[in-house]
């Protein structure tokens, strides 16, 4: 399947100079989404993975129907403030600025075998920031999994030699 056709470029959003990559137009598309669903299912299902971690927001559309169809927990990381219980936060730099982000102390217990999920790799700031939480954890990264990648960033390169998958690599 085509995935790059089902995919909408947005010049200039969010801000001028940038080229969106709008991956609601393959969600809608229910084949679309099934088969993409369908192939990381394959890629994964022999991994013994324990816990899906999905990065908010757009990592949660990709990690909870994998987990399920892996039969694998879900784990959100989100923004800080947004989890209720005891956390782990880790600050982590912007291209104009820092941020975080948190994970329950309790999402994960050592040894656990963790796919990352999300639905874009650009400078892989967020993802290794979200490696860092659960290896905080003691979790065994298997990998890393996106829908695309934005290959001329290099955020590949920040993510501590672990496995990155990505479907869709941009340029």
């Amino acid at each position: 399947m085509d995935y790059k056709a089902l995919i909408r470029e947005v010049p200039d959003f969010p801000k001028p100079g940038i080229l969106f990559y709008d991956i609601t137009t393959l969600l809608k598309n229910a084949g679309a989404f099934r088969t993409v669903m369908d192939e990381l299912t394959q890629r994964y299902r022999d991994k013994q993975i324990s816990k899906i971690v999905g990065i908010e927001s757009r990592g949660f559309i990709v990690g909870s129907p994998l987990a399920y169809r892996l039969g694998a927990g879900f784990v959100p990381v989100r923004k800080p403030g947004k989890l209720p219980a005891d956390n782990f936060e880790v600050k982590y730099n912007l291209e104009y600025g820092s941020t975080s982000l948190a994970i329950h102390r309790d999402a994960i217990t050592s040894g656990e075998r963790v796919l990352i999920a999300d639905d874009l790799l650009a400078t892989g700031g967020t993802a290794a920031a979200t490696v860092r939480l659960v290896r905080q954890l003691g979790g065994d990264i298997v990998g890393l999994v996106f829908l695309v990648e934005l290959a001329a960033l290099k955020g590949r390169d920040k993510l501590d030699g672990c496995d990155v998958y990505s479907m869709l690599s941009y340029s």
